[in-house]
């Protein structure tokens, strides 16, 4: 039981240590990360779509 009380001394001393981020950071790491999912998803659903395309113009041509 005293290594768990310790472990939550220990974690609360170092969260005390981090340097959190302002609200304003906080809301554009936000948006940037939900804007580069987007991209991201975008750019592999077109892919998807193209070779999807592509295998099924193969399969039907033959």
């Amino acid at each position: 039981m005293d290594k768990l009380i310790k472990y939550f001394k220990d974690t609360a001393a170092e969260l005390k240590q981090v340097s959190w981020p302002t609200q304003q950071q906080a809301l554009i790491y936000t948006a940037l990360v939900i804007g580069i999912s987007a991209i991201v998803s975008l750019f592999v659903g077109a892919f998807d779509y193209a070779f999807s395309q592509g295998i099924n113009f193969i399969v039907n041509k033959f």
